[in-house]
């Protein structure tokens, strides 16, 4: 007889879907925390009483704030509220788009810039006849058993890293053979053959999505991820912080795809 499944809280942040290339953010980032409500309620009110915000809601840019560094070095520290009881999967979105090129068109392809904004679009083009496409082609070669197999990669939404992250999470959190089940922050993009694929992992118990505002350890995982992306965002970029990334180190997920 089975036990009781092992409750997981997941957000993300930098879910930008297929768009990897000139978006807003670099790296897509997908937290989730093993923390009871009782715990989760404790870590939000501690949170509050070290940053002293007015704010209604606290959001990671409030731990992210330079006067307030002590208080994220605190969270992701050793003697925080999630160390040992928290994971996060990492994504760098340009290596992603990369990887995918060269599996298509050859190991010894230079993913540069341009190539990459151009299979980005191709990838995300609703219209075949839009200039993306050909931009893509002309740079590549244009044969039909490459078309086709575009058209696959595009049916497969193989970009979107949202839907791997979460089976990337049930994965993680079952290792142990305990059934999982995910309390996740509100995806409308997840529904259809997408959510289908998750509900049929194995490992999973159970998924509900809820409002974040509502949930104390989503609330939780919301700030993890938030701060996670941010960090490994400034060390894909040159800027990174030394300290932040060493406390961050031992959340990361060993699947996370980055350099």
């Amino acid at each position: 007889m089975r036990g009781v499944p092992l409750e997981i809280a997941c957000d993300e942040s930098g879910s930008e879907g297929e768009k990897l290339i000139g978006g807003q953010t670099d790296v897509f980032a997908h937290a989730g925390v093993r923390l009871g409500i009782e715990d989760a309620a404790a870590c939000l009110v501690e949170l509050r009483r070290r940053i002293r915000s007015p704010a209604v809601e606290y959001k990671a840019n409030h731990l992210l704030r330079t006067k307030h560094r002590r208080v994220l070095e605190w969270f992701l520290g050793p003697s925080g509220p999630v160390r040992g009881r928290a994971h996060v999967y990492l994504v760098d979105k340009k290596l992603l788009l990369a990887n995918e090129l060269r599996a298509l068109v050859g190991p010894g392809v230079t993913p540069g810039d341009e190539l990459l904004a151009a299979f980005n679009d191709v990838l995300r083009t609703r219209n075949r006849r839009e200039p993306a496409a050909g931009s893509f082609f002309a740079l590549v070669g244009d044969t039909a058993q490459l078309r086709a197999k575009v058209a696959g990669l595009r049916a497969a939404k193989v970009l979107d890293p949202l839907v791997p992250a979460i089976l990337r999470a049930v994965a993680r959190w079952s290792e142990d053979g305990e059934q999982v089940f995910l309390v996740h922050d509100e995806q409308p993009s997840l529904k259809g053959e997408r959510l289908a694929e998750i509900e049929a992992s194995p490992g999973l118990a159970g998924l509900k999505f809820v409002d974040s505002r509502t949930d104390p350890r989503v609330q939780v995982a919301d700030f993890l991820v938030g701060v996670a992306r941010r960090i490994a965002e400034d060390e894909v970029n040159g800027n990174g912080d030394a300290v932040l990334t060493t406390l961050l180190a031992p959340y990361v997920d060993s699947a996370s795809l980055r350099d």
